[in-house]
């Protein structure tokens, strides 16, 4: 009988009983079958974060029994950033795929491969030398990168990551052909294409690709003069060690970020990250404060007109939107339904990837309520955008819906869902 399972059994039959609470009446609360939770209490069955945070929140436990059962670390520790001397070589296929794969510069040359990194004899670039080319290529690169964003929203990462890789490329090597007055734009905007990489790259669940994007990113924002972009770095990096179970990690790197003296946007992205973090560790007062501050952070926003917006931009209030899905994980499925239908229903229609992200917890919040029909409905009808943008992310929380329905099996609906699931038996794999 293993240690934390009995530990928190013991708590929960306590606190149950203190509560006046039988199983079967605690089980409607949290919908849960009588029979688990008595497995659950005796130390038979190892009990999920999920459920210590449903029975926190039903028990008034104020986060004592969500901090038995930690959030387990579901990946090994997050790797290390790679080095400048690195670069990432694309392939391209005839058959449309591509690969990536990171070599040094110096392995680069043995290989015979150097004339990748220029274009024939003649430069170029030398068109961008005056300052009105210069201004044509940073508007014409802007709305480009507008383009293949609006492109992530409907594809996965790999119709979008090497276009994004060689304008990167590109960009680098316009702005050391440029004039000093242009020269700076074109990598701040440089610094925005590879953040942008960053992310696509770990939604195709590549978290090594992902680090060191968004350490290149903060490469080139320092070279065109923006420094703050460094602390934007954590925040990300905050994130992937929140998708790979690492708290307390993700909790640390936030909480720094937030600590700085970075633009309010960045402080409020960090305080986002800190209420996701402290709602998995079911700390409600931290978690509202947090979404409190974000909020205010956000107000004070003064973003420049001519970079693009970091971080979510096809939510319309992100802070509500983070709100529902802080009080799922808060163990108040409910609420946090609530909050995501009327939000998730504000989503631009295009925004397929948005919409399929947040209909996936949409329906894992109902889902934890006990709605299970309706769970079901709204995961069907999002299932072929989750099928459309490859996105480890979403697949993650789809599998935690899987789960949750796997509970409720009887149910008509259910039965007919599972199976069409990506990856089930009558679905194609998602990856």
């Amino acid at each position: 009988m293993l240690e934390q399972p009995y530990e928190f059994g013991r708590e929960l039959r306590s606190r149950r009983l203190a509560a006046r609470l039988s199983l079967q009446q605690l089980g409607q609360r949290v919908h849960y079958s009588k029979s688990q939770l008595s497995k659950v209490e005796r130390g038979i069955k190892r009990p999920t974060p999920e459920l210590a945070r449903l029975c926190d929140n039903a028990l008034d436990a104020r986060g004592d029994l969500a901090r038995l059962v930690p959030v387990p670390r579901s990946q090994p520790p997050e790797p290390a950033p790679r080095t400048d001397d690195e670069v990432w070589m694309m392939q391209l296929r005839k058959d449309g795929s591509s690969t990536f794969q990171p070599v040094t510069r110096r392995g680069l040359i043995a290989a015979g491969a150097a004339s990748v990194l220029s274009v024939g004899s003649t430069d170029p670039y030398a068109y961008a030398s005056a300052h009105e080319g210069a201004q044509t290529l940073l508007d014409a690169s802007l709305m480009l990168f507008t383009q293949l964003r609006r492109l992530g929203q409907v594809s996965g990462p790999a119709a979008v990551l090497p276009p994004l890789v060689a304008q990167i490329h590109s960009l680098e090597h316009f702005a050391a052909h440029s004039p000093p007055r242009a020269r700076q734009p074109l990598l701040r905007l440089s610094s925005r294409y590879a953040e942008y990489a960053g992310w696509m790259a770990q939604e195709s669940g590549d978290d090594t690709a992902a680090i060191w994007w968004t350490e290149r990113a903060v490469h080139l924002a320092a070279a065109g003069s923006d420094i703050t972009l460094s602390t934007y770095a954590g925040v990300r990096r905050s994130l992937i060690s929140l998708h790979r179970g690492d708290v307390s990690g993700a909790v640390a790197l936030a909480g720094q970020a937030l600590d700085s003296d970075a633009p309010a946007r960045i402080r409020g992205l960090a305080a986002q990250h800190l209420a996701q973090a402290t709602a998995v560790q079911g700390d409600h007062k931290t978690c509202m404060h947090s979404l409190d501050l974000a909020r205010e952070l956000f107000e004070q926003d003064a973003a420049d007109p001519d970079q693009p917006v970091l971080g979510a931009s096809h939510v319309p209030d992100v802070v509500a939107m983070f709100t529902g899905w802080c009080l799922h994980d808060l163990g108040r499925p409910r609420e946090a339904a609530e909050i995501l239908d009327a939000e998730t229903g504000r989503i631009p229609v295009q925004a397929f990837r948005t919409r399929a992200r947040y209909g996936v917890r949409r329906a894992l919040a109902h889902a934890a309520a006990g709605e299970i029909d309706h769970a079901c409905a709204i995961a069907a009808s999002v299932l072929p955008s989750v099928q459309l943008i490859q996105s480890a992310t979403v697949l993650s929380d789809l599998n935690r819906l899987r789960r949750t329905l796997g509970r409720h099996s009887s149910s008509a609906s259910v039965r007919k869902l599972l199976p069409v699931f990506p990856g089930g038996p009558t679905s194609p794999a998602m990856f």
